[in-house]
């Protein structure tokens, strides 16, 4: 447990594990390591007064923690709590899914797009909705030397996508728009 200053026991013994798997604990011996002699194990010296640090309140509720480890560590970060279904996502791929598969990645790049349409809604909802014209930077393009600007960039082998990635999603939001309007025209002029 790396929260501890003493090394916590090895299931098995550095012979056991030098037998079963080829080069494990070629460094063990500390004339092999580079660091020695500047490597001192020292307990008493490091100046901390804990066996274990204090713990940070959690604050905002349950943070999420992996299934790997038997609790948070000692300090964490606060900047940006659970919140909405993306947070219910998220919960879910810590709560559920070790860290060593795949769903739990997905789950989070998941939570990460709900986030964005979370985001889109609030700031929709608060009256100052996203101006994907002017805060792409579209329209300065046009003056600013658009095709010489670009030759002899490094980026130069994904240019041709770039247009499709930052407007494909609002022309498909606008295209769903267009087609449930005109589906709920059409159903109510029956």
């Amino acid at each position: 447990m790396a929260y501890w200053p003493q090394k916590p026991p090895l299931p098995e013994t550095s012979e056991q594990l030098r037998a079963r798997i080829p080069g494990w604990g070629v460094d063990l011996d500390p004339k092999d390591r580079p660091a020695v002699p500047q490597e001192v194990f020292d307990p008493a010296g490091y100046g901390a007064h804990w066996e274990f640090p204090d713990r940070q309140p959690e604050g905002y509720g349950p943070r999420e923690r992996s299934v790997e480890h038997a609790f948070l560590p000692p300090v964490f970060g606060t900047t940006a709590p659970l919140h909405g279904v993306s947070g219910r996502i998220r919960r879910f791929a810590y709560d559920r899914f070790s860290e060593g598969r795949n769903a739990h990645w997905l789950l989070l790049i998941a939570a990460d797009r709900v986030d964005t349409f979370e985001g889109l809604l609030t700031a929709a909802a608060s009256g100052r909705p996203d101006d994907p014209v002017t805060e792409s930077g579209v329209l300065a393009e046009a003056g600013h030397h658009p095709v010489g600007s670009r030759a002899g960039r490094v980026d130069a082998h994904h240019q041709w996508i770039d247009p499709v990635v930052v407007a494909g999603p609002w022309v498909a939001a606008a295209a769903g728009v267009a087609v449930a309007g005109a589906a709920v025209v059409r159903r109510l002029t029956r």
